[in-house]
């Protein structure tokens, strides 16, 4: 992927044909080997660092004028701190293995139309007087370039975490293999958004068909002729979200007591089921493999006399750490509604599935210590009428 992002790019192609040692780290642009003057008037190389903005697989005009630096303090040719332009930061982690010590700032009234001109500028300022004292040092090295580099699980660059600096938290969700069984429309949401991490592998099950009804309670847009052609849930969305992450794996079939082995390799499992008693065998298998899991539900009524809907919203979670609660609190019914009951009618609204699926993603981001977890809940229900979300069986 970088070697694409850099020969799609022109700014980034000439800095590499003009011979600087240019690498993109997570969304970031370096260049490497930058001679600079340090302190005691010797010459050490250090990397300049800026975040990306693409469209796709290229380079657009950068949106601000600020980038970083990786090395000691460089200074003038005397050894006096090139505080113009530097403003120490006492160190700040960009992505893994990007720690920069430094930011620089120097802004032209136009701003940088490139990458080109916005690199180019921190080299002449911060080495110019390094090539003052040698003229040999040279930030354009002609570094060989590496034929092979590790596949991203993206077909690009994921911009809005290094944008947002927060690359070191995004890694903690690379890696692993995701499971989601049901996408009928709470999972398809879960997909949406699992899809958008650096997750190793995602594995979908469903053996449903992807039918109209499922198009007003899914991500996204669904065409007439996609309806008309009757694709399979786990075929459907796994093109669909294969044009983003690479590894999205279709399993056309229901998770069963004879296929539950294929959730065995499993890290995390999002269970987005509507029926109870289906749910047991599979729960009982996950507790025994050891394996985290979220179960979603909800259970929507129409209120005749107010002709509106109301119901509840559940999030339960499920890890080594906790998982009596589950039958204790009988926070997973394992068996099926009546068919008089109102949950019988499967009443699903596509906002109440995304929010069911947010929560989820949630609590599974927290368990990946993405996101702070103070409460340490294990249960959580959303109430409509009054807008209440109350959470329950905490972790002590």
């Amino acid at each position: 992927m970088q070697q694409q992002l850099i020969s799609r790019s022109p700014d980034l192609q000439r800095l590499r044909d003009e011979g600087y040692h240019v690498a993109v780290v997570e969304g970031h642009l370096l260049i490497r080997d930058v001679p600079y003057v340090t302190s005691a008037k010797t010459i050490a190389r250090g990397t300049i660092v800026t975040a990306l903005t693409l469209a796709g697989n290229v380079t657009t005009r950068p949106t601000d004028h600020v980038a970083h630096f990786m090395g000691e303090q460089p200074c003038s040719r005397e050894g006096e701190p090139l505080t113009k332009i530097m403003h120490p930061n006492m160190g700040t982690q960009l992505a893994v293995g990007l720690f920069v010590n430094h930011m620089l700032s120097s802004k032209p009234a136009a701003g940088y139309p490139d990458y080109y001109e916005k690199m180019t500028t921190y080299v002449r300022l911060i080495a110019g007087p390094a090539e003052a004292l040698d003229p040999t040092a040279t930030a354009c090295t002609f570094p060989p370039i590496e034929a092979q580099e590790r596949e991203s699980v993206f077909h690009y660059i994921d911009t809005a975490s290094s944008r947002a600096r927060i690359s070191t938290v995004s890694d903690k969700l690379a890696g692993g293999r995701i499971a989601i069984v049901g996408l009928g429309g709470t999972g398809a949401y879960v997909l949406d958004l699992v899809a958008k991490t650096p997750v190793g592998e995602i594995h979908l099950f469903d053996g449903d068909v992807f039918s109209q009804h499922n198009a007003f309670r899914s991500p996204g847009a669904a065409s007439l002729a996609a309806l008309q052609a009757k694709p399979d849930k786990v075929t459907y969305f796994a093109e669909l979200y294969s044009h983003m992450h690479r590894h999205i794996i279709p399993h056309r079939e229901y998770v069963t007591g004879t296929n539950l082995g294929q959730l065995g390799e499993m890290s995390f499992v999002f269970l987005c089921l509507d029926k109870g008693s289906a749910k047991q065998v599979i729960v009982q298998h996950l507790e025994t493999a050891g394996i985290p899991f979220v179960d979603v539900g909800m259970g929507v009524y129409h209120n005749v006399q107010a002709n509106a809907l109301g119901g509840i919203v559940r999030v339960t979670t499920s890890t080594a750490q906790q998982r009596t609660h589950v039958y204790a609190g009988q926070r997973i019914s394992f068996g099926d509604a009546d068919g008089g009951n109102e949950y019988q009618q499967n009443i699903q609204i596509a906002d109440l599935n995304a929010l069911n699926a947010a929560l989820a993603v949630v609590k599974w981001k927290k368990q990946a210590g993405f996101y702070l977890d103070l409460e340490r809940e294990f249960h959580s229900t959303y109430t409509i009428d009054g807008n209440i979300l109350q959470n329950e069986d905490q972790l002590g």
